[in-house]
């Protein structure tokens, strides 16, 4: 990858990853817990949310991380329905985000002309083709059931696995396992295809 392409990925990612993080805030507060508010995560401040690590990763390897929303599921009037509710507000804003993005694209395909050149025209769309796909990209991760992934809470909220004794044994090994996938190259075959398969049926909606 290139440094052009490097550059066209980062607003994709820093805006996937400040709103992932601030919908779990949001919602979590929505539903009486307000543990992300008194730390600070109630914004869509990048700097609040960005984890440089997990920035870097997503750039050089084509996954990462911001820092995790930290709640407390005793301040919810249902634990196990809210807790999935918060788990996958992240995800779903991703999803929202490409969505946006690609009426965005949408909107300014019909009117470029008459405002913009065509080489800044070219530039605005890859930026925001750029975006759309990182969002996907996040959104479709994010629902893999392994912890500590928002997909692994979805699941164990789903199943009633949280109350069961087996469920801190299987969340201490996730980050291993998830390590182990992109080590032997095993992620991509697993996500590849639908992110690739999401891409094209929300660009299929509007192109």
């Amino acid at each position: 990858m290139d440094f052009k392409d490097t550059l066209y990925m980062l607003p994709g990612i820093i805006i996937g990853f400040s709103l992932h993080e601030y919908a779990h805030a949001q919602v979590a507060t929505w539903l009486g817990d307000n543990t992300p508010k008194y730390q600070g995560r109630l914004t869509t401040n990048p700097f609040v949310h960005i984890d440089i690590i997990g920035f870097l990763m997503m750039i050089i390897a084509g996954f990462g991380w911001a820092k995790p929303v930290e709640i407390n599921p005793n301040n919810f009037k249902n634990k196990r329905r809210d807790d999935l509710l918060v788990s996958i507000a992240g995800p779903l804003m991703n999803l929202a985000i490409a969505f946006g993005f690609l009426i965005l694209m949408k909107i300014l395909s019909n009117v470029h002309e008459s405002i913009l050149n065509e080489t800044t025209y070219e530039i605005i769309m890859d930026l925001l083709d750029n975006a759309v796909w990182m969002n996907v990209v996040i959104f479709v991760f994010n629902l893999l059931p392994i912890p500590p992934l928002d997909g692994f809470h979805i699941f164990s909220d789903i199943i009633g696995l949280r109350d069961k004794a087996i469920y801190d044994s299987i969340y201490s090994k996730g980050r291993f396992l998830l390590l182990a996938l992109v080590i032997t190259n095993v992620f991509d075959k697993i996500i590849g295809p639908p992110i690739r398969l999401i891409y094209n049926f929300l660009a299929g909606l509007f192109f």
